[in-house]
């Protein structure tokens, strides 16, 4: 099913992720077009938008990266998240349970996120240094929701 693009969502830069696994490698991705000047080929490159869905794909996972109070001086204190402070803890219940209600009250600050479909935090197969987050939002003006999830390496 298309979901048709939404501008209250906002546009930003667009980001791609270097490495699945990780949700903090990040690089700007860009565009490309090629056109003819006088008489040659030229390519054009420009940095990408991320706009509606994506945009906000972006925004919650860099609000999640981000420790909060981390940009208080820009007049932002209650950004962020506090799920940086699960890293280094044992990978037990309580540390998932844990990391799942940072990831909500993040979310919940989040003014373009409608309602929390789901927060899934759950250990790693194989790796019992990693947890896996699925989060599912439905955002403002959208019955659709949108789905992120990550690894976070404790």
């Amino acid at each position: 099913m298309a979901v048709a693009p939404q501008a209250n969502l906002g546009v930003d830069l667009a980001l791609e992720r270097v490495d699945e696994r990780a949700l903090s490698i990040y690089r700007l991705r860009e565009t490309a077009a090629r056109r003819v000047e006088g008489g040659r080929g030229v390519t054009l490159r420009d940095f990408a938008l991320a706009e509606g869905r994506d945009n906000l794909g972006q925004a919650l996972a860099a609000r999640l990266l981000t420790p909060r109070g981390e940009i208080a001086a820009l007049g932002h204190a209650a950004y962020g998240s506090r799920l940086h402070e699960v890293i280094g803890q044992p990978n037990t219940p309580t540390t998932r349970n844990l990391a799942k209600l940072f990831v909500i009250e993040a979310l919940k600050q989040e003014r373009r996120v409608e309602a929390i479909a789901s927060v899934e935090v759950t250990p790693h197969p194989a790796n019992r240094f990693l947890i896996l987050v699925a989060i599912e939002v439905k955002p403002v003006g959208s019955e659709a929701v949108l789905a992120l999830a990550f690894g976070l390496e404790l």
